[in-house]
């Protein structure tokens, strides 16, 4: 029902992208990426204007993420109920907040989730119960940390149950921290090295919402790391090239 969730409890490394209302998501839903991480804080699209592009992934490969803008169940409310298989939430800073987020993402009883009937590609039950049930287990609860204060608190968070992925955004982690964009910087290292110790400890995935330039992937596995995000237009670029050449 959510082979990401499935690939990280087996301790693999799920990689994904980022795509939007505009984008081709079936497509790249069907290009080997394990999930596609739509974003609505930082970009023009509606979370409701995503149900199109949501709906167009199921039976592919990768499963659909949304980034909300903010801590509020209403925003957490409208992804899940357009099929998002798993949530992210920005600034997440304590304990409290990480409670909430696990709280309004989940029915009753594990949470406060509003029901709208059955939502998503989850497979088919035989009670409604059951299938309150099953996404209450399978979604994917993902806080981000992104400040001094989240970093000071990691332990307190993910002792919170129910979160599947610590997700680091990387610029706004390094000016909290006060060494802005420095990802070379052997303060923000320590900090990652500190996520990814702390994730590892509580049986929660460390992941990047995009690995930051002068760091590679591997330096990110090593620290700990599992859960990324990668562009995908470099790539599709080279693919067509070399498809080029061979018919020239």
């Amino acid at each position: 029902m959510n082979r990401v969730k499935d690939m990280l409890k087996a301790g693999e490394t799920a990689v994904g992208t980022t795509a939007g209302i505009a984008s081709e998501a079936r497509f790249l839903a069907g290009s080997g990426f394990d999930f596609l991480l739509f974003d609505t804080q930082h970009s023009t699209d509606d979370i409701k204007g995503l149900a199109r592009p949501v709906a167009s992934m199921r039976g592919a490969n990768a499963i659909p993420i949304i980034r909300v803008g903010d801590l509020r169940p209403d925003q957490i409310c409208y992804a899940l109920d357009v099929g998002a298989k798993g949530i992210v939430v920005p600034m997440v800073n304590t304990a409290a907040q990480a409670a909430d987020m696990v709280k309004w993402c989940k029915y009753p009883f594990e949470g406060e989730r509003s029901s709208a009937g059955m939502r998503g590609e989850w497979g088919e039950f035989s009670s409604y119960r059951e299938y309150m049930d099953a996404v209450n287990e399978q979604l994917l609860i993902i806080p981000m940390i992104e400040t001094q204060e989240a970093l000071d608190g990691i332990e307190d968070i993910l002792a919170v149950p129910g979160i599947d992925v610590l997700l680091v955004g990387p610029s706004d982690l390094s000016i909290n921290i006060d060494v802005a964009l420095d990802y070379e910087n052997p303060k923000y290292h320590a900090a990652l090295d500190r996520i990814g110790s702390a994730c590892q400890a509580a049986g929660v995935a460390a992941g990047m919402f995009f690995v930051p330039p002068g760091i590679s992937p591997a330096q990110l596995q090593e620290k700990g790391f599992r859960f990324f995000t990668l562009p995908w237009q470099g790539w599709a670029m080279e693919g067509i090239g070399k498809g080029l050449a061979g018919v020239r």
